[in-house]
């Protein structure tokens, strides 16, 4: 599969929300989507710790991003978006960067499953999201 790579960057560029939040594409396959988003004051707590909704945001951007790479690839498939989800944090991070990383654990016709992991730059585990999506009819949307 060829992914449209400059397609998929200009569609998603649209998401306001992750712009805002400073979510950078850093790689996109089909086994694959990596991002990464700079840790700055915004994204802190009242602990000053990164706040949870900071790392779901980076979660949830890189699940979109890979639950819909097909639709950039010439086989329009339809919108994926999010049914359901779970995130466990696993510890605070004393980094500067995060980053999320996807696979995909299954993809059927209608339902998908993702797995994305967010470290730092210091190479520790933050959190793991498992992403549940849903496609639907792909004249919902227009990429």
């Amino acid at each position: 599969m060829k992914i449209d790579i400059d397609n998929i960057k200009r569609f998603f560029s649209e998401d306001k929300f992750a712009e805002i939040a400073g979510i950078k594409i850093e790689s996109i396959s089909e086994d694959s989507v990596e991002c990464s988003m700079e840790i700055k004051d915004i994204h802190k707590n009242a602990a000053v710790n990164v706040h949870g909704g900071a790392i779901f945001t980076l979660a949830d951007f890189t699940f979109g991003l890979h639950a819909n790479v097909d639709n950039f690839s010439g086989s329009i498939v339809g919108a994926t978006v999010s049914q359901s989800c779970t995130i466990s944090y696993l510890k605070s991070t004393k980094g500067s960067i995060l980053f999320s990383k996807s696979k995909c654990l299954n993809k059927g016709r209608n339902m998908s499953v993702y797995q994305i992991d967010i470290t730092d730059d210091l190479d520790k585990k933050i959190a793991v999201m498992i992403g549940n999506g849903f496609t639907i009819a792909e004249k919902m949307i227009n990429y």
